[in-house]
């Protein structure tokens, strides 16, 4: 369940909203040397300011196959080169699209409790079980199916808490 709300944090992370953070664009796969590379392990990204992305690849031959890795992105930027640096200005959302990624951040949130009420119920099926073979009795049965709610519970509430401030950062404009 952990590990399910950081890889939303992670994959929030991708989502651009009007400031620019290099989490943006690591992920992006290269083509380097003939293997899909994540940007980041090819190229140094910083931030120098608020709605601005500079990426400064270790080796300027790859300058031309990362900016069509961006163009064939899902983000909708322009990367702009100078030969050494590629630079990704951000511009501002629109309304619209501001709305179009507060619904990709809360179905996929949605998705996320899926996973996690799933999970559930794998460990619900376990507990059922162990109490069929007497290896515990059913008030441990009970007692351990209580707390795995309360957990169950507490995991929903970081997703919901993540996706509102996801959803509160898209929307400053």
């Amino acid at each position: 369940m952990r590990a399910s709300v950081d890889g939303f944090k992670t994959e929030l992370a991708t989502i651009r909203t009007g400031h620019a953070t290099p989490a943006l664009v690591e992920h992006i796969k290269v083509e380097y040397v003939g293997v899909p590379t994540p940007l980041n392990q090819i190229a140094g990204i910083s931030a120098p300011e608020a709605r601005l992305l500079v990426i400064q690849p270790w080796d300027r031959s790859t300058i031309p196959n990362i900016e069509k890795a961006i163009l064939k992105s899902d983000l909708g930027l322009n990367p702009t080169s100078d030969g050494n640096a590629i630079r990704l200005a951000l511009p501002p959302l629109s309304e619209e699209r501001r709305q179009e990624l507060t619904r990709m951040v809360h179905k996929r949130a949605e998705d996320r409790k899926i996973v996690i009420r799933n999970l559930r119920h794998e460990v619900m099926d376990g507990l059922k079980e162990l109490e069929k073979n007497k290896e515990i009795s059913q008030d441990e049965h009970k007692r351990a199916l209580n707390q795995l709610q309360k957990l169950t519970d507490s995991f929903i509430a970081d997703i919901e808490q993540i996706a509102r401030d996801k959803e509160a950062e898209l929307m400053e404009v």
